[in-house]
C-alpha cells in the first residue's frame, strides 16, 4: 500500500492510501476512525499528485467531481450504501432515510448511518452530504465542524447554525 498526507485548511490533515492504481482510503488523521499506517506501507510523496491537485481544486470551490479509480472494501451492505452516496449530487444533501430507501432497505436507517460512518474514502464518496431527516447535521468521521464546512463549501445557502435552511431535498 502506498500512502501520503495532505494538509488542508478546511478539513485538517488527510491520509491518502492506495494500491498503486486505485485509491482505497481517504481519511481524516484526527477523525473518529483514523487510519493507522501499517509497517509494510510505503510513503510516496509524488504518487497522489493528481488527486492532491483535484482535492485542492475542490477545497477552493473549483471542482465538483473527481477523476480517480476507487477500491473501497466493505461488506455487501456497506458497498451498497457507499455506491448510493456517489449518486448524491454536489451541493445537495439527503437523509439517511433516503439512502436506506435508495438501496431497497427502508427500515435500515441506523445500519445506513453505521455504514456511512465507516466510509473509507471520505469527501470523494460524499458521506458528508447525508444529514438527519429533520435537517440537523449528525455524526461525521471528520467531526461535525468539518461536515458543516464541506456542506457550506458546496452550497453556502443550505446551512444556518448547523441546520438546513430549506426543506430537505429528497434526492
Amino acid at each position: 500500500m502506498i500512502y501520503d498526507f495532505l494538509q488542508t485548511d478546511l478539513a485538517g490533515t488527510l491520509i491518502l492510501a492506495g494500491d498503486g492504481n486505485r485509491l482505497r482510503h481517504l481519511n481524516f488523521i484526527n477523525g473518529k476512525h483514523p487510519l493507522a499506517v501499517q509497517a509494510d506501507w510505503r510513503r510516496d510523496t509524488s504518487h497522489f499528485t493528481s488527486l492532491k491537485a483535484q482535492l485542492a481544486d475542490y477545497f477552493a470551490g473549483n471542482r465538483k467531481t473527481f477523476d480517480v479509480d476507487l477500491l473501497a472494501e466493505g461488506t455487501p451492505f456497506q458497498m451498497k450504501v457507499w455506491s448510493a452516496l456517489l449518486e448524491i449530487p454536489y451541493g445537495r444533501v439527503v437523509s439517511y432515510q433516503w439512502v436506506a430507501r435508495r438501496i431497497g432497505r427502508p427500515g435500515a436507517v441506523r445500519a445506513v448511518g453505521a455504514a456511512n460512518g465507516r466510509n473509507p474514502i471520505s469527501i470523494i464518496v460524499p458521506c458528508h452530504r447525508v444529514i438527519g431527516k429533520n435537517g440537523t447535521l449528525t455524526g461525521y468521521g471528520g467531526g461535525l465542524d468539518v461536515k458543516q464546512r464541506l456542506i457550506r463549501l458546496e452550497n453556502p445557502a443550505l446551512l444556518s447554525g448547523g441546520r438546513l435552511n430549506a426543506p430537505l431535498p429528497v434526492g
